[in-house]
């Protein structure tokens, strides 16, 4: 896909796909609940396949594809609804670890073997061995430095769970806002559930059918504030179906982006962005992306087109994404003038020397995250993002939403 921008400030209204993360758990709920009406689901792959698959269920062959937050639901609410069969995924998604989660679902009673690694899809579930009916809850303990797509999905089964759950974290938790927003939608649907500091309980008992409406994703917003940051003077953008009071961790976008001279104004049921010129950058700020790790692609190359140097911390789950993120970032960086640079200890700098951008090719690794996390390098010069169509992962209206707004969007024959 070539992208160039011809100039002048960006304006206007961008329409924004649902979370998946929202729907995804919601759909699972709903699943559980038996009922209820979702609104404004989005077309984005993810969703959509997590669509078919529960009404696929009765099938004994289900595929993942490659999305990692339908993998570990799926995984838990097919074991404890006693589906017996084969959930499998891409080749990428079998080098994806799903251990943890397994050995949790396992100790709970569920029959789950590894059909090729262990420790890695596909898996073959056989179904669900509840122990006798008790009024004490399954007792189970993980990290808390684990995907949060684990815990979520072993909190969101705990009350089919014979005396609910009993789950204690341990260690350092990281991405606890997606915790946070699993449990405030659990809730929604009727779950009885208490923390007391990291040990989390969910009670036994049904959900009930509830009627939820997913609000837009704070992750694709985060590259309007991009293109907002990296476009002429004078720039500025509507983004509609964002609230003030969001689940979503990802809505830290908003306080990372006043770094780079983005300013976002909450209105009714939408946030307008604004460029505002840059203050001069007196120390290197450090930004934590362990609650918001689908954040940091953006931030790395926003920081480096704007040479202006930003320490990235939080970042251990970028690895085994949909690519090796760190890695991924670090190649195709470097094309601009541009590095994340591992200082160590956890830590990695975004920064660039001579950033130029000059019709480079952006490859994208089966990554819908690497193609729109550069394509606001537009605003700077012509670019090229290869394999665009990954963007249908989260956000498949991408490409048009930028023709939209005035980008020349060509894609080659």
């Amino acid at each position: 896909m070539h992208l160039s921008w011809p100039g002048g400030p960006l304006r206007g209204t961008a329409q924004l796909p649902a979370s998946k993360s929202e729907a995804n758990r919601a759909l699972i709920l709903q699943a559980l609940a038996g009922g209820g009406t979702l609104g404004n689901l989005s077309d984005a792959n993810d969703t959509q396949l997590m669509l078919r698959l529960l009404a696929a269920a009765p099938s004994t062959e289900l595929s993942a594809e490659d999305a990692g937050t339908v993998m570990r639901f799926l995984t838990a609410y097919l074991a404890v609804t006693n589906w017996r069969g084969r959930l499998t995924g891409t080749a990428r998604m079998q080098e994806r670890p799903i251990k943890v989660l397994v050995d949790a679902l396992r100790q709970a009673g569920a029959s789950i073997h590894y059909l090729n690694n262990d420790g890695y899809p596909p898996l073959e579930i056989g179904g669900f061995t509840a122990a006798a009916e008790t009024a004490e809850p399954t007792e189970l303990s993980v990290r808390g430095d684990i995907s949060s797509q684990y815990i979520s999905a072993l909190l969101m089964v705990g009350p089919h769970l014979p005396g609910g759950l009993r789950l204690t974290l341990t260690g350092h938790i990281g991405s606890r806002p997606y915790i946070n927003m699993t449990v405030a939608l659990m809730q929604r649907f009727g779950a009885d559930y208490s923390a007391d500091g990291d040990v989390l309980t969910v009670r036994p008992g049904a959900y009930r059918p509830t009627d939820y409406v997913i609000e837009s994703d704070w992750s694709a917003a985060s590259y309007w504030y991009a293109f907002v940051a990296l476009a002429p003077a004078g720039s500025e953008i509507t983004l509609a179906g964002l609230r003030r009071e969001s689940l979503q961790g990802d809505q830290a976008i908003a306080e990372m982006m006043t770094q780079f001279g983005v300013e976002t104004t909450f209105l009714a049921e939408a946030v307008h962005l604004r460029q505002v010129p840059l203050t001069p950058q007196t120390a290197i700020p450090v930004l934590d992306f362990t609650d918001c790790p689908d954040l940091a692609q953006t931030v790395a190359v926003v920081a480096a087109a704007l040479t202006r140097p930003v320490d990235m911390t939080g970042l251990e789950s970028l690895r085994i994404k949909e690519t090796d993120r760190i890695a991924a970032l670090q190649t195709e960086l470097a094309k601009f003038g541009g590095d994340l640079r591992d200082l160590g200890a956890g830590r990695f700098r975004a920064e660039s020397n001579g950033f130029a951008v000059d019709n480079q090719s952006v490859a994208t690794y089966h990554d819908h995250r690497m193609a729109m996390a550069f394509a606001p390098l537009a605003m700077r010069g012509p670019i090229a993002i290869e394999a665009p169509t990954v963007v249908r992962k989260s956000y498949p209206q991408f490409w048009n939403e930028l023709a939209k707004r005035g980008f020349s969007v060509s894609e080659a024959g």
